[in-house]
């Protein structure tokens, strides 16, 4: 099967599955009036746009390099993890309000239908996490990969929720008052770990979109294969920076002075086919060549 393939399957998957998630949590708050279900609905809704932009970024990223877009179009899928980012923290505050909300009213009583209902979304949240995550990192998908981290806020989301309504449930069968706001502190609990994970994955995106250098390892790498290029006499500089799910490296070499045009396009050559070979997910490298001569220090 093509990485293309696997890529929108799972994205498909996690649709659909956020889908079925959204109506079944929000039905459940509803008619047992658990405000932790109810806010966690709400996020299911924002992981419906979320994945559908994930959708569609990744069938935007994979289109070949144009007149327009000389350099493909990798930076689509950076733009749906941003999205995603934004719809995570905005479900956040929503959750934080519904949770101190809940605090100002007499607290509900708690249901075992709404245990079991987030019990299920945590199974299934996880088991899209790990089918998600993997293939994402596989193919160096952002978009997907962002979407893997969002079925991962769920799961954090359905363990608080599973947490608050089971503590909740004890305060009614023991008659403890204060654990009947288990639902509302528990919805607390979730919104500083899905905010937490949404600053993660906006400032990785902003990152990218400001083409910050990758990581120094992977440019370390770089450096150690250019150098052992024959002829290489000394590297004057190297820039990477990544378009979402592939890399341009910008390397700046000097080679001896007396060698000719074509020899050095040879270097250039060797150069840029090592480095696609050897470095994972390199689309393109440009090599620019400088004179070097014998009596200058390399």
């Amino acid at each position: 099967m093509q990485a293309a393939n696997k890529t929108f399957i799972a994205v498909w998957i996690s649709l659909i599955s956020n889908l079925f998630l959204t109506g079944v949590k929000i039905l459940v708050g509803v008619l047992f009036n658990s405000q932790v279900l109810i806010a966690d609905g709400i996020h299911n809704a924002g992981d419906v746009v979320a994945t559908f932009a994930a959708l569609t970024s990744t069938r935007i990223s994979k289109k070949p390099a144009d007149e327009d877009h000389p350099y493909g179009h990798g930076k689509a899928e950076v733009l749906a993890s941003a999205v995603v980012a934004i719809i995570l923290a905005a479900a956040a505050v929503l959750m934080i309000v519904k949770s101190v909300e809940a605090f100002l009213v007499p607290a509900a009583e708690a249901s075992f239908i709404a245990l079991i209902a987030a019990a299920v979304s945590l199974v299934w949240k996880q088991a899209l996490y790990v089918y998600c995550i993997r293939i994402g990192r596989t193919e160096n998908s952002k978009s997907l990969t962002a979407t893997a981290y969002d079925h991962l806020a769920d799961v954090y989301a359905s363990v608080a929720a599973c947490a608050g309504i089971g503590i909740a449930l004890l305060g009614d069968y023991y008659n403890i008052p204060l654990t009947k706001y288990g639902d509302p502190v528990a919805g607390l609990i979730v919104s500083y770990f899905v905010l937490k994970l949404a600053y993660k994955m906006g400032q990785e995106s902003v990152d990218i979109l400001m083409e910050k250098n990758i990581s120094q390892a992977q440019i370390e790498q770089i450096r150690s294969i250019v150098s052992g290029i024959e002829h290489v006499k000394r590297i004057d500089r190297i820039r990477a920076r990544e378009l979402g799910n592939y890399i341009i490296v910008d390397v700046r070499v000097s080679i001896p002075s007396d060698m000719t045009v074509q020899q050095g396009h040879d270097v250039s050559k060797e150069i840029r086919n090592t480095v696609k070979r050897e470095v994972d997910y390199v689309e393109e490298v440009m090599v620019h060549i400088n004179p070097w001569y014998q009596d200058h220090l390399a």
